[in-house]
């Protein structure tokens, strides 16, 4: 064989460890007991909202409805003519005597357009326990007691949890919930395991607002792209501990077109090789499928590459089992799409710095801070010199 084709062989043994990993990782985490805890500390959510999509109100109605004796929800967006507002008033006027608090402010914290709003959001919370979720996330009535009660241990200081995708029904939301399903979810639990667990993820973060406060407020994350990884970064170098809750969250999907998701997946890929660039430059071991069709192309043996697909076919099945979603054919035919997609995304994230959030377009430094790329430069500028 061709020294090419042995480094395609070492990387295949490489990737088929991932995934045999992977396979371990997800099975024993679901089997975990998760400890029935009686502590419940008042709490407020804060939810920053953009626009009504990713199923808004069922998202928002799954945090109304929690078995949880006291809690606040603050919910924000940066203008009254957000689509989202007509979904909180529909909610208030469902749930009358829930404590729901809906905060209009366009005021920038910095570049980071959901910190901004976090940071609007913050000033109206009332409690010490702050558990920050995304708009598009769907939780069961047991959420909240199960991402609060970790805090019981007074050396936890950070609470994250993982998440499946939902997709809507089409091609690119369904390849955008695989990417979810079948890599972030397996990656995070391997990470997890191997290294321990030393950032948030945006989902869901749960945290005493002295812990907060201590590392800057939100004000310490507002100019960074991955605030989710910035905030687990500060707190574990203040000295605190970030622990994975045992629940998993649905996100929706609803990418409808290909450049949807395509921009959606670049921009994500883009923050993870900012925040973490060895270990994203390494993660091409989780892209079996072209690493078996290179292997063979350049003279590999076919059988390393049979057992490879095997394996990752094995992935893709056990994946859905686990998180509890169906397995069809339409599902396992689009496994090389999403492998093949997964690939261009990895190897496009390193050809530049630009990502597209809501509409805008920034520009991504090595330190993974934001630099608005369009007409809200001058805007951010004039709001940063006012803060300051």
């Amino acid at each position: 064989m061709s020294f090419l084709a042995i480094a395609l062989l070492v990387l295949a043994a490489m990737s088929a460890a991932y995934w045999l990993g992977a396979l371990w990782c997800t099975t024993t985490f679901r089997r975990q007991l998760v400890r029935r805890s009686t502590f419940a500390p008042h709490v407020t959510i804060l939810k920053p909202l953009c626009g009504a999509g990713g199923r808004l109100y069922e998202s928002l109605r799954s945090f109304c409805e929690q078995d949880y004796p006291h809690y606040q929800i603050v919910v924000g967006v940066r203008s009254a003519d957000d689509p989202a507002v007509t979904v909180v008033y529909r909610l208030m006027a469902e749930y009358p005597t829930l404590d729901l608090r809906l905060v209009v402010s366009d005021r920038l914290a910095g570049a980071n357009p959901k910190v901004s709003n976090l940071a609007n959001l913050y000033e109206a919370a009332k409690y010490d326990i702050l558990v920050v979720a995304d708009s598009d996330i769907r939780v069961g009535p047991d959420y909240l007691r199960t991402v609060v009660a970790p805090l019981e241990d007074r050396e936890v200081s950070l609470v994250s949890c993982l998440y499946r995708g939902i997709a809507d029904r089409n091609v690119w939301a369904t390849l955008g919930a695989m990417f979810i399903n079948e890599w972030f979810y397996p990656s995070a639990l391997v990470g997890e395991r191997l290294e321990g667990v030393a950032h948030a993820f945006g989902a869901t973060m749960v945290c005493r607002r002295e812990t907060l406060e201590r590392i800057g407020g939100f004000g310490a994350l507002a100019e960074y792209l991955a605030d989710d990884y910035r905030l687990g970064q500060l707190i574990t170098r203040d000295g605190g501990r970030v622990v994975i809750a045992r629940y998993v969250v649905d996100t929706a999907v609803t990418a409808a077109t290909f450049r949807d998701l395509f921009l959606h997946e670049l921009r994500w890929a883009r923050t993870y090789r900012t925040a973490r660039p060895l270990g994203y430059f390494f993660s091409v071991v989780t892209l079996a499928l072209p690493i078996a069709v290179f292997g063979v192309l350049v003279g590999g043996p076919v059988a390393a590459a049979v057992l490879l697909l095997g394996i990752r076919l094995a992935g893709s099945f056990m994946f859905s089992r686990e998180l509890d979603l169906p397995v069809t054919w339409r599902h396992l035919c689009l496994v090389p799409v999403r492998d093949a997609l997964s690939l261009a995304v990895w190897a496009l994230s390193f050809l530049g710095r630009t990502v597209y959030w809501a509409g805008h377009r920034f520009r991504v430094d090595k330190d993974g801070k934001l630099t608005p790329a369009d007409r809200d430069q001058k805007r951010l500028t004039l709001a940063a010199e006012e803060i300051s």
